[in-house]
């Protein structure tokens, strides 16, 4: 198996729509609000996102930290801020961090309200357009900080399809846009850092091929996750697919013949991981 096999040039026809529309919404907006899951802050980024938003002002939701390890969120939260980038750490799933949306959403845009009180426009309205790849948690976010369903929410890619404006009490409006991938993944590390965290559907990658490097990059960096969760420690000089077949084997997960279920090991590491079974797990540092 060959991590060359994780290129991918996908991009459906409703996400060339949806950036057209972006374009189109820019204009109706004050600020863009981009959803990155916070163990992938790089591979979670859309790099159109750069193009599409122009001069607006900007903030960065690292959703999921919950997942992450704190101390390596600790390191994106300072290289975003280096960027000139507004920072909020959120887990949807409990509602930490939501709360602050209002506050630094204000703070965000202080010099615009500042030039529109000053022109006697005292309440306006603070609009906000609201991106994010597929399954980053965009939609989970604006129903908590919505406190009610609003949108449609989905652990699979690409739930969230047409544009709508949810209204907040705090005087905010929200722009909901669909989730988009970008024309092309820049490296195999990017398909599979997507894939891990399940942003790319799983029937577009080999899963026994993502497991297995899903494994090496734990054995790398968090071996301990391996070891605590199947009571198993990677060995010296192993490599991703002999690991997973131990932890096939050592599952009971056998077919007929002898041999191990492999692809069944490999869907379980992948919803295990996903679930936050493995720990708190960062897979990209700045």
């Amino acid at each position: 198996m060959s991590v060359n096999d994780t290129n991918i040039n996908w991009y459906p026809g409703h996400m060339k729509k949806a950036v057209r529309m972006m374009e189109d919404s820019l204009k109706l907006v004050d600020a863009v609000v981009e959803v990155r899951d916070a163990r992938i802050p790089e591979s979670s980024r859309n790099p159109d996102v750069d193009k599409l938003s122009g001069s607006k002002p900007r903030m960065v939701i690292l959703n999921r930290v919950d997942q992450a390890d704190p101390s390596v969120t600790a390191l994106w939260r300072r290289e975003l801020e280096a960027q000139g980038l507004a920072v909020l750490e959120t887990d949807c799933k409990s509602g930490k961090g939501v709360n602050n949306f209002a506050a630094a959403a204000r703070k965000l845009l202080k010099p615009q309200i500042d030039n529109w009180e000053a022109k006697g426009q005292v309440g306006r309205q603070l609009r906000f357009m609201v991106l994010g790849i597929p399954n980053v948690g965009k939609s989970s976010f604006i129903n908590r900080i919505a406190g009610r369903k609003v949108v449609e929410a989905g652990d699979r890619p690409g739930v969230t399809r047409g544009k709508q404006w949810i209204s907040l009490n705090e005087g905010i409006q929200l722009l909901d846009t669909p989730g988009i991938l970008w024309p092309k993944l820049d490296t195999p590390q990017t398909g599979l850092a997507l894939s891990w965290t399940g942003a790319i559907n799983d029937e577009i990658l080999d899963r026994e091929l993502v497991a297995c490097r899903l494994l090496e990059q734990l054995m790398g960096s968090y071996p301990q996750s391996i070891e605590e969760r199947y009571k198993l420690a990677p060995e010296d000089g192993e490599d991703g697919y002999e690991l997973l077949q131990r932890l096939a084997r050592k599952r009971g997960f056998l077919i007929s013949g002898g041999d191990v279920d492999t692809e069944r090991m490999s869907r379980i590491l992948l919803d295990e991981y996903r679930g936050g079974k493995l720990g708190r797990i960062s897979l990209e540092r700045p």
